[in-house]
C-alpha cells in the first residue's frame, strides 16, 4: 500500500482527450519526464493507486497528453478526470542527489528563520510563474527565493534554514 508520505504532488487530471483513453494532465513539475519513471500515482477515492503510463505527450509547458495502460477509451479515461496526480519520492530524491532538485518535492517543507531559529511555517506551494519565484507558506506568508538566503536543505527532516534579510519577515505580519 502506497502511503501519502512517500509521495508528493505534482498535478492533477483534466478532461479527456479524443476517443482512445487519453487524459489531460496539467502538472507542476515535469520530473516524470527527468526521472525513469514508468508509472503515476492517482488518488482515487482516498487510496493512492499506481496507473502505468503507456505514452504521453506534451501540449505545453504545463499540459501533456497522457495515455495509461489498460485506459482504452473514452468513458474509462473519464473516471479518472480530476484525480490528483502523485510521483514516488523515493524516485525525485534520486534525482535531487543528482543536482536535480524540484521545487514541488520541498511542498510540505518547514521554513526556518536562521538568526531566531524560529519556525516561520511550511511551504504550501511554491509560485514559479515570474522571475521572482516565492515560497507560499500555509499562513499566507510569502518568501522570496533566494539561492544566498537559503543555509541549508535537510531533506531528512524536511526544514530548510534561510537567513532572510532584516525586515522581511515583517513586511508579511
Amino acid at each position: 500500500m502506497i502511503r501519502k508520505e512517500e509521495v508528493y504532488r505534482i498535478g492533477r487530471l483534466g478532461k479527456t482527450h479524443g476517443v482512445n483513453g487519453e487524459i489531460t494532465f496539467q502538472f507542476d513539475d515535469d520530473i516524470f519526464d527527468r526521472v525513469e519513471g514508468e508509472y503515476l500515482i492517482l488518488e482515487i477515492d482516498g487510496i493512492l493507486v499506481p496507473f502505468f503510463m503507456e505514452e504521453y505527450r506534451f501540449k505545453s509547458d504545463e499540459v501533456a497528453l497522457v495515455k495509461f495502460e489498460d485506459i482504452n477509451t473514452q468513458n474509462r479515461a473519464a473516471e479518472l478526470t480530476g484525480c490528483e496526480v502523485f510521483f514516488p519520492r523515493e524516485a525525485a530524491d534520486e534525482a535531487a542527489e543528482d543536482g536535480d532538485l524540484s521545487f514541488a518535492l520541498i511542498v510540505g517543507f518547514e521554513i526556518i528563520d536562521a538568526p531566531s531559529g524560529r519556525s516561520l511555517g511550511r511551504i504550501e506551494s511554491v509560485d514559479d510563474s515570474t522571475d521572482n519565484i516565492l515560497f507560499c507558506l500555509e499562513d499566507g506568508m510569502l518568501i522570496p527565493v533566494a539561492e544566498e538566503w537559503i543555509q541549508n536543505i535537510d531533506n531528512n527532516s524536511k526544514q530548510i534554514t534561510m537567513a532572510l534579510p532584516e525586515g522581511l519577515i515583517d513586511l508579511n505580519e
